[in-house]
């Protein structure tokens, strides 16, 4: 017995690498980590226009049309909300998304889950935190890419710029939203409103890698507008060779 018990162990070992391996090989177009702001220059009224721009652009048919055209017509999705150092968190764990039940299910989440920060802007934190979760995901993709949505200048915790930098030597691609908010908190305006403009420090400091782009959202209120155009983009992106 004592001979056949290693044998055992090791074969039930096996069993276990191989039914891993076969959950880890589920293959999607491309995996999205979508990294909200939720720090303190972004109130309470603007936080759910814009966990619900978030809600209504995955179930839009619009998107789904896109995911269900892709290679293997499917997406894996991730929501992460950061603030400053040390704020980052899961709102809604990774979910392939293949037709319009899986994202409601999706969108479900995003909606009865609270608010998890209000302090300062750590993009750099948020990006790291991120790139921890794709390399988490357990999901095969051959595009995978971290969607940095915000209000603001980084101004707390890690350069962002050295940030976007380890994540594009990684092969990830950072695209970005650059929220425009027109009615900041006076203490607050440089950080909302630097020179040259948000979305000039996003694409400067922020987006990064393969096909990187920025869309500008000129307010809360137009949120899931904008959230519907830059999926679709990035799906598509995921289709092209």
């Amino acid at each position: 017995m004592c001979l056949r018990f290693p044998t055992a162990v090791a074969a039930a070992a096996a069993l276990v690498l191989v039914a891993g391996s076969a959950a880890r090989a589920e293959t999607v177009d491309v995996a999205l980590a979508l990294a909200a702001d939720v720090s303190r220059s972004i109130d309470d009224g603007e936080f759910q226009l814009q966990r619900q721009g978030y809600a209504r652009a995955v179930t839009d048919p619009r998107v789904l049309d896109a995911i269900k055209a892709g290679v293997h017509g499917a997406v894996a999705l991730c929501f992460i909300e950061w603030a400053g150092p040390g704020q980052q968190a899961v709102v809604a764990k990774w979910e392939v998304i293949r037709d319009g039940e899986t994202a409601a299910d999706f969108a479900a989440t995003l909606l009865k889950m609270p608010r998890s920060f209000a302090g300062r802007t750590a993009i750099g934190d948020g990006i790291g935190f991120a790139m921890a979760q794709l390399a988490a995901s357990g999901v095969d993709a051959p595009r995978k890419v971290i969607d940095v949505s915000g209000d603001g200048t980084n101004n707390a915790g890690r350069p962002v710029t050295e940030a976007r930098d380890d994540a594009v030597k990684a092969g990830l691609t950072i695209n970005g939203l650059a929220i425009i908010n027109d009615r900041p908190i006076g203490f607050l305006y440089q950080h909302t409103q630097p020179p040259g403009g948000l979305p000039n420090y996003y694409r400067d400091n922020v987006i990064g890698g393969e096909n990187a782009f920025l869309l500008v959202v000129q307010n809360f209120s137009t949120f899931a507008d904008a959230m519907v155009n830059k999926l679709l983009t990035e799906i598509a992106s995921a289709a092209t060779p």
